[in-house]
């Protein structure tokens, strides 16, 4: 296993902070982030770090930007620093097992957020944020019910791409979600194009500009992904193309880059988005690890938040656009 080289150092951060916890007294929590720079982390940061300080923790945010070795250091960093529980998105649901073991040898909290993780006898850590499989039904009814309005079915002349993280079983859950519901739509299977990226915009661009051009039949295009990210890479590739906003039917996930053009009035393949608020999984969060830090009660093994299709017409009233 890659990782192993890390278990040992992990080990004895472990040791450090189960000797130093009852001794330091610190009411310390830990949100680690597997891409901290995107907007809807930088949003579940910003709500980790609020409801930790109005309940009188202090929270410490990490960015590991999709790098699990950088992961593991991270969560050896914080058992070793006295944390009391540790919130993580990890870069590589392998790592479940291995970041599960050091935090429970520690005695030290640990939720998943966003992304489910499993411990070394295959048990589901506690967990922190969204149905995946709700979300992708959500976008692709959306989709769905754009394309039907569109009048491409009759024509024939549009495809579809899949933008998946095909490694990471949470974002497979929203976008086979949303394939099965164009599909009942009305779409044919075949025309779907799945594009395989790593969560990031620029790697979904560059992965759908060969899939548009692989496909030069194709004059009108829908898009979804696992998230804003990939949709946004997808559509920039799609007006790199040549294609007009108007050829684009693009229902984003999260809505945080989708906003964006809306907010400034400017001609998007962005359609309709799923607005999920980081804000919202940061404080559930924080509030778990520290319930039940006070309480000494198990942690709850499953949270979900609430989300909400959102479009030019309503994201105002319902989300914050940076």
């Amino acid at each position: 296993m890659k990782f192993a080289t890390r278990l040992v150092s992990i080990a004895v951060a472990s040791g450090l902070a189960a000797s130093g916890a009852a001794i330091a007294g610190d009411k310390d929590i830990v949100a680690i982030y597997k891409s901290g720079t995107q907007q809807y982390f930088i949003d579940q940061g910003d709500g980790f770090k609020a409801a930790a300080e109005e309940l009188g923790y202090n929270a410490k945010i990490i960015n590991v930007e999709l790098d699990s070795n950088l992961a593991i250091s991270a969560v050896s960093d914080a058992i070793a620093s006295g944390a009391k529980g540790i919130g993580i998105t990890a870069p590589d649901q392998a790592l479940g097992p291995a970041v599960a073991s050091a935090a429970a040898d520690a005695g030290v909290l640990m939720v998943a957020t966003d992304d489910p993780l499993k411990d070394k006898d295959g048990n589901p850590v506690p967990f922190v944020g969204f149905d995946g499989v709700a979300m992708g039904t959500k976008v692709g009814e959306k989709a769905g019910e754009l394309l039907k309005a569109s009048g491409w079915l009759d024509a024939g002349n549009y495809g579809i791409l899949s933008v998946e993280v095909q490694t990471l079983s949470v974002c497979n859950d929203r976008t086979d979600a949303s394939r099965e519901q164009v599909i009942a739509a009305g779409a044919d299977a075949d025309k779907i194009k799945a594009v395989s990226y790593d969560g990031t915009a620029d790697a979904s661009l560059a992965a759908s500009g060969p899939v548009i051009t692989a496909n030069p039949a194709v004059d009108k295009w829908v898009v979804f992904a696992c998230n804003d990210e990939g949709v946004l890479g997808a559509t920039n590739a799609l007006k790199n193309a040549g294609f007009a906003a108007d050829d684009v039917i693009a229902v984003g996930l999260g809505a945080y880059e989708a906003c964006r053009p809306w907010k400034a009035g400017i001609d998007t393949g962005f359609k309709a988005a799923l607005y999920i608020s980081g804000v919202d999984v940061g404080d559930a969060a924080a509030r778990a690890l520290i319930k039940s830090i006070e309480s000494g009660e198990p942690l709850p093994l499953k949270t979900v938040a609430n989300t909400t299709i959102v479009d030019p017409s309503t994201y105002a009233d319902i989300m914050p656009c940076n």
